[in-house]
């Protein structure tokens, strides 16, 4: 099951909310379950280098079925994960990258946000899944 484009686009405008009420000029993408991208916003002013990192932060939130600030605590020196950000034709694996799960715990999309701090790339893709009222992913044991 994919992400609907009602709940895309409200993701999208719940994140854009957040950005604004924080002064901050965002990036802000989903993609649906197979990683592919389903709505995008650039807010004015954002920065151009953000519209490929807030996709990739989504995709990479998609394939791990995690946020990619988790990602990027598994793939520092010594981690398990070390050198995971080379696949994928390049991951994102700092913060602002979230799994949108549905109701029944069903992966089907991700939010990827960046223009900003890392900390508020997260708030803000936090905003945009919050308005959907999903959950997060049943525990795994590479999840943080």
């Amino acid at each position: 099951m994919h992400i609907t484009i009602a709940h895309a686009e409200a993701a999208i405008e719940a994140a854009r909310k957040k950005a604004v009420e924080i002064k901050t000029q965002m990036c802000i993408a989903v993609v649906d379950s197979g990683a592919n991208l389903k709505a995008f916003y650039r807010m004015d002013d954002a920065w151009v280098g953000s519209i490929d990192i807030s996709i990739k932060k989504a995709k990479t939130a998609l394939y791990f079925g995690m946020p990619t600030g988790s990602v990027g605590q598994l793939s520092q020196p010594g981690g398990p994960l070390f050198g995971i950000e080379q696949s994928n034709d390049g991951l994102i694996t700092f913060p602002g990258g979230l799994p949108i799960v549905d109701e029944e715990g069903v992966l089907v999309g991700a939010i990827g946000v960046s223009g900003s701090s890392v900390e508020n790339d997260h708030m803000v893709a936090a905003a945009g899944v919050a308005v959907l009222g999903v959950s997060e992913l049943p525990e795994h044991p590479w999840r943080t």
